[in-house]
C-alpha cells in the first residue's frame, strides 16, 4: 500500500514554485508557526532558513520542471499538533505579513489541510 504524501502542491503552487526557481534558484519552505506570519509556508532559497534538530522535513517535493526538489520542513512541536493531516500549498492574492519570496508577487502561498488517512 503506497503511503500519501505528508505535503501536496496544486498547480496554481508548482507554476508559482516555477517562477520562483527560475529568479531564486532551488526553494524551501519552512511551515511558520503562527505569529507574524500568520501560520503561513514560508518559501525561501534553500539553506536561507537554517533548519535543526527542532525541526522535521515532512517531504521532498517534486515540481514538473524543476530539477530538485523542494523541502518542506516544520518546527518539531508544531508537527506534534499537525501530524494526523495532510497539507495541501496553495496560492492565493494578496499579500502575505512575512519575508517569503512570494510577496513581491501580490500573491501568497497558503495551507489547506485535511484528515490523513490513518
Amino acid at each position: 500500500m503506497t503511503q500519501s504524501p505528508r505535503v501536496e502542491l496544486t498547480e496554481a503552487a508548482a507554476e508559482l514554485l516555477r517562477r520562483l526557481r527560475a529568479a531564486h534558484g532551488p526553494l524551501m519552505f519552512h511551515q511558520s508557526g503562527g505569529c507574524c506570519d500568520g501560520s503561513a509556508p514560508m518559501c525561501y532559497p534553500d539553506g536561507e532558513f537554517r533548519t535543526g534538530q527542532s525541526d522535521v522535513l515532512l517531504e521532498s517535493l517534486r515540481v514538473a520542471g524543476v530539477d530538485e526538489a523542494v523541502s518542506f520542513w516544520m518546527s518539531r512541536s508544531q508537527y506534534e499538533l499537525w501530524s494526523h493531516t495532510r497539507l495541501v500549498v496553495d496560492v492565493v492574492e494578496g499579500r502575505g505579513s512575512g519575508f517569503s519570496l512570494e510577496a513581491p508577487e501580490g500573491v501568497r502561498f497558503l495551507i489547506r489541510s485535511h484528515m490523513a488517512d490513518g
